[in-house]
């Protein structure tokens, strides 16, 4: 595969540019790439350019850019993913996961049972760190648009701001619906992830007052890093491009 490096600045055409901080220390000393070899840029406004190494050096990458190719690999479904603040490893797996299979934003939220609380301060560089997760994952699944990652909010409060999704799930083993027996939705979907142990009885009833559904996803209990994922590969299999 051609290595891919998103580059958040305007491209075009004809143009050499110097590659970000991170990519040309990715390029140089991770992939070992040389002057000659393609690569592709994308600024995550849509579509990508092909594009050359035409200098390596300790100082900098440059590249030239070619021409621009209008590729998407979006989702045809606007899934949001609130997953519940999980351990730092945990919550980036799911992350990177999410964005892999297509979802169009997620929301991280603070549960009772989160493992992990974290201070404002602590918050904003979180936020940081799975804003670079997200852009990471789009370099490697080919992806030309950046989901939204959004600030950490209280489940709570979340759930009591209004909503533009017209179908909300949250997962359980013994729920009466199975996922693949849920009507195909006319707008966006918002799939509900509790941290690890789960949502609380009392997280759950204000889920349902939120008008949310609980759909079982088979009989197991999934983990925090996996049910979305069990999720989002569903709703590709039933609604998405994967079929």
């Amino acid at each position: 595969m051609i290595p891919r490096f998103h580059c958040p600045q305007p491209l075009a055409a004809g143009a050499t540019i110097e590659l970000p901080g991170g990519a040309a220390h990715h390029a140089l000393r991770v992939l070992r790439l040389k002057p000659g070899d393609p690569i592709t840029l994308f600024n995550g406004e849509g579509g990508e350019f092909a594009a050359t190494l035409e200098r390596a050096d300790a100082r900098a990458a440059v590249a030239r850019i070619a021409a621009w190719r209008d590729i998407e690999r979006e989702s045809p479904l606007a899934v949001t993913v609130a997953q519940g603040l999980a351990s730092g490893e945990r919550m980036d797996f799911a992350l990177q996961k999410a964005v892999e299979l297509g979802a169009a934003a997620v929301q991280p939220v603070t549960t009772t049972r989160s493992v992990t609380r974290l201070d404002a301060g602590r918050a904003d560089k979180r936020l940081a760190h799975w804003q670079q997760v997200a852009i990471a994952a789009c370099e490697q699944c080919g992806r030309n648009r950046i989901p939204e990652v959004l600030p950490l909010r209280d489940l709570d409060d979340w759930l009591r701001e209004p909503t533009r999704a017209s179908l909300r799930l949250l997962f359980a083993p013994d729920a009466a619906q199975a996922i693949g027996e849920v009507a195909h939705p006319d707008g966006a979907i918002e799939l509900l992830v509790g941290a690890e142990g789960g949502l609380t009885d009392a997280e759950t009833a204000a889920a349902f007052r939120a008008q949310f559904l609980a759909v079982r996803m088979g009989p197991r209990v999934l983990r925090t890093e996996t049910a979305a994922l069990a999720a989002l590969a569903a709703l590709n299999v039933l609604w998405g491009d994967w079929r």
